[in-house]
């Protein structure tokens, strides 16, 4: 055959045919095999992507639940201190007053207790001076009556003895 370059045509077409042949079992035995592998590979990782920013909105969307719940456990902390404090105030007023009411009592009792004392020991020195008085009365009469009788007799010895 005048092929020219030695160039055999036979052998070239062989070699194309064993080429596609080999082409098209590799892309059917591995590259179609690997392909699928790998589309399932993605799908796989975009599902589980898919799924971690659904859960990631989940978790961002119960934050704001949270934080939402949290400022209004906050609200109602703060509205029951102000109402306990109020409370506390005004117990404390309450028992401020009935203290105070109490401690008004005590004094007022006392007060009246001294002065029923006060005059129970004013009544009794008065007896006490009346009784010491009426004594010291007697008693200087008595006294003084005895005395003008020894001076009496005194002065009448006395000029008996002069001879008066």
């Amino acid at each position: 055959m005048g092929i020219p370059l030695n160039i055999d045509w036979h052998q070239i077409l062989l070699h194309l045919f064993n080429f596609i042949i080999l082409t098209g079992g590799l892309y059917f035995l591995l590259y179609s095999p690997i392909k699928k592998f790998i589309e399932k590979r993605d799908a796989h990782y975009r599902g589980m992507d898919s799924e971690a920013n659904e859960k990631l909105d989940s978790a961002r969307e119960l934050e704001e639940q949270a934080r939402e719940r949290l400022e209004k456990i906050d609200q109602e902390i703060q509205e029951k201190r102000v109402k306990a404090e109020a409370e506390l105030s005004e117990y404390t007023v309450k028992r401020m007053k009935e203290a105070q009411d109490k401690a008004d009592k005590l004094i007022s009792d006392a007060k009246a207790s001294a002065n029923e004392e006060k005059r129970a020991i004013l009544d009794s020195v008065d007896k006490d001076i009346i009784s010491i008085t009426k004594e010291a009365a007697a008693k200087i009469l008595h006294v003084s009556t005895d005395e003008a009788y020894s001076q009496f007799l005194d002065t009448a010895e006395r000029d008996e003895g002069d001879g008066k």
